[in-house]
Order: C-alpha cells, then sequence, then structure tokens
C-alpha cells in the first residue's frame, strides 16, 4: 500500500502533457488505438511525423525511444519523417533557382535540367553517404590490431564521401550537360588500343573526361532553357570548392571536441572494466570480436599508464640530440637530393615533344618510386632513434612523409605550366600520377606485407609479421586526394577514378591487414589520430589545392586551343561577362553586380571567410581546453571529498 500510494504521489506530481507545448514535445495521445475513422489515425500520424521532424537529431532519437509503441511502429514513423526530410531537402533545390531567377545563359530562367540534377545530387549524396562500408570488417581490425589501425580505415570512408560529393558535382553539372550536347570536332577520335587506361590519352583526349573537350559556348541555343557551359564551369568548380572547404573545417571543429578531452587513466580502466560490455551481444562471433576489441583497448590504456619518463643524465640528453639532428639532417637531404632529381628529369620530359604515348608514364613511375623507396629512409632513421611512444614516432613519420609529398608537389605543379593545352595535360598527367599511385601501392601490399610474411615465416623461421605502417599509408591517402583536388578544375570526372581506388584499396588493405601484418608491440590510443588525419587534409592538402586551382582561375591565362574559357584572358572573366551581361539586359539585378564585384572579385572577402572559419577552429579548441580544466578540477574535488568522507568514517566508526 505504501508503494502504491509513493507511486501514485509520483506521478500526479508530473507535470502533464498537457502543460507542453506541441513544439516542445511531440505528441502521442490516440496514436495506435483502434479507431472508427482511418483519416482521423492518418492525421494524427501525420502530426507525430511534423513533431518528430521539427526536433533536432539528438532530440528525435530520445523521444522516439521513449515513446510506448511497438518496435514495427517505431520503424515506420522514423522511415516517415526520414523520407520527408529528404524529399523537402530536394525539393528546396528544385525551386531555389527558378524562385531568384538566376540563369546561365544570361537572360533565361535556370533549366528544368539543371533543377533535376541539382535534386539528383542532393538524394543521391544523401542515399551514399547512408549506405556504410561493412562494419564487421571495421570491428575486426579494430579488436585485432587496435584503434591506430581502425583510424586508417575510418579516414578511407571520408575520403571517399569527399569524392562522392565532387563527382555528383561535376558529373550531373559538367559531364552530363556536355555529353548530350557534344561539340563538333575538327579530328575524329583516336581507335581504342587499351593504353589508354594506363596513360589517360588517346581515345580519352576528346571525351567528357579532361577540360579541352568542353565547350566555349551556350548549348542548345535553339530550344528555350539554354546553358552556359563556361559560366556552368566555372561556378560549379567554385561552389564544390567552397562546400568542401566548410565540411572540412566542421569535420575538424567536431574531431577537437571529440578526441581533445581530459582522460584520467585509472578513471578510464575501471569505466573499460565494468561499463564496455554490451549485454545485447549474443552471436558468438560478435561476443569475439568485442571481447577481443575490449582487450586491445585495455592493452592500449595499459601500456600509457605503465608508460614513464625516465630521467636521463645531460650526456644522454645531449647524445640524444645529436642522433635526432643527425636523423632530420637525412631525411632532409634525401628529400632535397629526390626533388632536385626529379626536377631535372622532368626538365628533360619537357623539352623532348617527340615523346610517344608510352614514355608519357616514364614521370609518375620516377615520382612513385621516390614516394615508395624514400619512406623506408625514414624509417631507418627513426629506428635509429628509438622513441620511447609510439604515438610521437608516427607523428614524426607522418611530418617527413608530408615534407617529401609537399616538395614533390610544388615541383610537378611548376613543371605542368606553359604548356599547348596545358589544361588538358595536366589533367591527363594528374590521371597518370593517381593511376600509377595505385599501382604501386598494390605492388608494396604484395611484396612488402604479403611475400615479406611468407618469407619470413617459411624461410628465415620466424613467427613475427610485418606491422601496418600507419604513417606511410595515411600520407599516401592524403598525396592521392592531393591529386584528385588538384585535378577537378582539368580532368571534371577524376573523382570517379579516386572512388574506385580507393573503394578497392579498403578492401585489399582489410585483406592484407588480417592476412599479412600482426598487432605492434607496444599498442598505443589513437585518440587524436583521426584529428591529426583530418587537420593534414585540410591543411596543407585541401589548402594547397584550392591556392592553386584559384590562382589558376584567377590569374593564369588559358588556352586559346581548347576548353570553355578559350576566348578569355582569365578564367574569372567569365563571371565578369555573365554579370554585365545579366545588369544590361535586367537593370532590377543591378546589385548583383555590386555584390559580385565586392564580395567575388575582391580578395578581402576570401580573406574574411578563411579568417572566420580560422575563428571557429580556435574558439571550438578554446571550449575543449576549458572543458578539460573544468573537468580536472571536478575530478579533484571528488577525490577530496572521497578522501575527507574515508578520514570521517575512519575516526568515526559508530
Amino acid at each position: 500500500y505504501n508503494r502504491t500510494m509513493k507511486l501514485r504521489r509520483r506521478r500526479q506530481s508530473r507535470p502533464s502533457i498537457k502543460d507542453f507545448s506541441r513544439s516542445a514535445r511531440p505528441s502521442i495521445r490516440g496514436y495506435g488505438m483502434e479507431t472508427d475513422c482511418m483519416e482521423t489515425e492518418g492525421r494524427k500520424r501525420d502530426q507525430l511525423v511534423n513533431n518528430l521532424q521539427n526536433l533536432s537529431l539528438s532530440d528525435r532519437v530520445r523521444m522516439l525511444r521513449a515513446m510506448p509503441l511497438s518496435v514495427a511502429e517505431k520503424s515506420e514513423l522514423r522511415y516517415l519523417y526520414s523520407s520527408t526530410i529528404l524529399l523537402s531537402t530536394s525539393l528546396s533545390f528544385s525551386s531555389l533557382y527558378p524562385a531568384v531567377h538566376i540563369s546561365l545563359s544570361f537572360s533565361i530562367p535556370l533549366s528544368c535540367c539543371l533543377c533535376l540534377s541539382l535534386s539528383t545530387i542532393v538524394s543521391l549524396f544523401f542515399l551514399t553517404i547512408s549506405v556504410p562500408l561493412p562494419q564487421v570488417a571495421l570491428k575486426r581490425v579494430s579488436g585485432r590490431f587496435g584503434t591506430g589501425v581502425l583510424s586508417y580505415f575510418l579516414f578511407v570512408k571520408t575520403l571517399l564521401f569527399f569524392n562522392i560529393f565532387l563527382f555528383l558535382v561535376t558529373g550531373l553539372l559538367l559531364a552530363v550537360p556536355q555529353a548530350v550536347h557534344p561539340p563538333t570536332l575538327t579530328q575524329g577520335h583516336e581507335a581504342f588500343s587499351g593504353l589508354e587506361l594506363l596513360t589517360g590519352g588517346g581515345y580519352f583526349s576528346d571525351s567528357v573526361i579532361y577540360y579541352g573537350y568542353y565547350s566555349n559556348s551556350t548549348l542548345s541555343k535553339d530550344c528555350r532553357p539554354s546553358y552556359n557551359m563556361p559560366l556552368a564551369y566555372f561556378f560549379t568548380i567554385g561552389l564544390a570548392f567552397f562546400i568542401t572547404c566548410i565540411i572540412l573545417v566542421y569535420s575538424m571543429s567536431k574531431s577537437f571536441g571529440q578526441s581533445f578531452r581530459i582522460d584520467k587513466s585509472h578513471g578510464i580502466l575501471a569505466m573499460k572494466v565494468f561499463c564496455s560490455w554490451d549485454f545485447k551481444v549474443i552471436k558468438k562471433t560478435s561476443v569475439k570480436l568485442r571481447s577481443e576489441n575490449i582487450c586491445i583497448q585495455l592493452r592500449e590504456l595499459l601500456e600509457e599508464t605503465s608508460r614513464k619518463h625516465v630521467q636521463k643524465t645531460a650526456c644522454q640528453r645531449i647524445g640524444r640530440v645529436l642522433v635526432h639532428v643527425l636523423a632530420w639532417f637525412i631525411c632532409i637531404g634525401s628529400t632535397v637530393a629526390c626533388v632536385l632529381a626529379l626536377y631535372y628529369f622532368s626538365e628533360y620530359m619537357h623539352k623532348d615533344p617527340l615523346l610517344k604515348e608510352a614514355s608519357l608514364l616514364a614521370l609518375p613511375v620516377v615520382v612513385s618510386l621516390i614516394n615508395l623507396l624514400l619512406p623506408g629512409i625514414f624509417n631507418a632513421t627513426a629506428w635509429m632513434e628509438e622513441y620511447d611512444s609510439p604515438s610521437v614516432n608516427t607523428y614524426i613519420a607522418i611530418s617527413r612523409n608530408l615534407m617529401l609529398k609537399v616538395s614533390v608537389l610544388v615541383v610537378l605543379c611548376f613543371h605542368w605550366l606553359g604548356r599547348i593545352c596545358w589544361e588538358s595535360f595536366v589533367g591527363q598527367e594528374l590521371y597518370r600520377f593517381l593511376l600509377m599511385d595505385f599501382i604501386f601501392t598494390i605492388l608494396d601490399t604484395f611484396f612488402g606485407e604479403f611475400l615479406w610474411r611468407l618469407f619470413s615465416q617459411r624461410v628465415l623461421k620466424r613467427k613475427r609479421k610485418p606491422v601496418f605502417d600507419i604513417s606511410r599509408n595515411v600520407l599516401e591517402l592524403i598525396y592521392g586526394q592531393t591529386l584528385a583536388w588538384l585535378g577537378v578544375l582539368f580532368t571534371p570526372l577524376l573523382p570517379a577514378v579516386q572512388i574506385i581506388k580507393l573503394l578497392l584499396l579498403f578492401y585489399m588493405k582489410q585483406t592484407s591487414v588480417m592476412m599479412n601484418c600482426q598487432s605492434p608491440r607496444k599498442p598505443y590510443r589513437a585518440s587524436q589520430m583521426s584529428t591529426i588525419f583530418i587537420t593534414l587534409l585540410c591543411c596543407p592538402s585541401f589548402l594547397g589545392a584550392a591556392v592553386c586551382v584559384s590562382y589558376t582561375m584567377w590569374s593564369i591565362r588559358p588556352s586559346e586551343s581548347c576548353g570553355p574559357f578559350r576566348s578569355l584572358s582569365t578564367m574569372f572573366q567569365s563571371g565578369k561577362l555573365w554579370v554585365k551581361e545579366l545588369e544590361t539586359h535586367n537593370p532590377n539585378l543591378a546589385w548583383l553586380a555590386w555584390a559580385h564585384s565586392y564580395i567575388v572579385e575582391n580578395p578581402l572577402f576570401l580573406f574574411l571567410a578563411a579568417g572566420i572559419f580560422l575563428i571557429v577552429i580556435y574558439f571550438n579548441t578554446q571550449v575543449v581546453d576549458g572543458q578539460r580544466k573544468i573537468i580536472s578540477l571536478l575530478q579533484e574535488q571528488i577525490e577530496n571529498v572521497t578522501s575527507l568522507n574515508s578520514l570521517i568514517q575512519y575516526l568515526n566508526p559508530s
């Protein structure tokens, strides 16, 4: 009776659902009850879906879990509001452009084909990111090798999403309209020989793959909806880079908040021991994967806890500094030597205009050999330095490999300028570099992991396997993604090649890691590894590619024999001509010319936008740092209160 009365008072003390507004909490009154009127039930279901749609994602999930409904009804509601959100997002793009009457043909509203393409981009992008890579494979990698190796595969997944977005934008807004209205070629297509798959030239030269194929006029002039290809080319590339920049900055700020947090070792150990098991796991394979994952995480935490800073004498510290200086001298010297050799070799290739198509692969092969062999020297110097922390060893290796990649890309960018129809030449070079990088990655996986494992076990009679080199493999991914970003302007369909490469690389590396590699001797917790990866992807990879592409579009004169900007002094001039023509035909849009001159043409706006992005990142890091200090103070207070209570109980045992 007492328990019943307490429960009744507790229920009466709770606020009634009538006290909440409909916008604050979705109403479930009457839902799921059998009524005589089906229209009333459908109307209540629609009202519930609308209320759920107005909530944020976290509130929506929490409220849906708390509803007293069956699993089938909750699944139906989740499907309804997800489809509603996707439909509204697609329709917003379709209705945006006709409403503002912005025209790619200077005086005609945007075509229905473009609106359909924008809607298709949004729908396909959301559909693609909703299909994850196999989670079982990721769980196996995490359970056997820890979070360090897992961060590599998660980074592959991130790069895959970026390239899918670029491919959808450039494919539907550039390649599809030009393929529907192909230009008239002065010479016929060359016969397909199969060598084009390696060189990117020949039959592929006169296709939508490369910049030189696109026309410099308005498509479909005879019919009312027309499509200005130079303007579409300029704004599509600019919009794709701008949206990618926003996504990268958001990912960096989110990653900073997730990874750089206070972690007391003893607290995390207790939490892992008592709170990490998922009791919903009942399948034997899932139980095994989960137990392996927890064991690896405990090993990482124990290694991090037991690692102590050993006090060294002055002579030992001086010797250690000399070893580090010698190692950096070897790394920098070898990088400079390889870069100079690459520069003179590219100059020799540039001076010989009678090279055959197959010989065009010489420069990509040399660059891939440098990227494959020189990291071995870096690993040897790291072995000589003997770093105590595996994390520090990984970060040093990343910095040295990054120095090599940036130097090689600078030499290549200098080599690519000053060619006849140089845009298509650069596009073909980037295609060859991307393909050669993938081929050498396959060879390195086969010889460096598979054959070395067989040689070590069967010839040397050792049980040890090679350790997966996280730093070198991640830098190879960033190098390939930089090539893809550089090539979007010259090869709009290059992200498709990168997508195929990343998919094959994910499954190939996952299989090779499980078969040929072993977990590191010193496991380490890669809590900040993903943040380092996304930071390197943003700067210098994306930032360098964006600067090169912006400089090309704003300052370098396009080729006069090919491409959509062949009659202009710069690619940027297409936007100026469109604004002037738009102002002439419609004086009411004079404000658009003013906005274009002060926002797009003025570099101060670009510096201001970059400054805002940096400020956002800085404030996020400061907020995380403040949270870290507050958590540490609270933990100290908890320890003091616990000690005080223990002392009181000791003094007053009664």
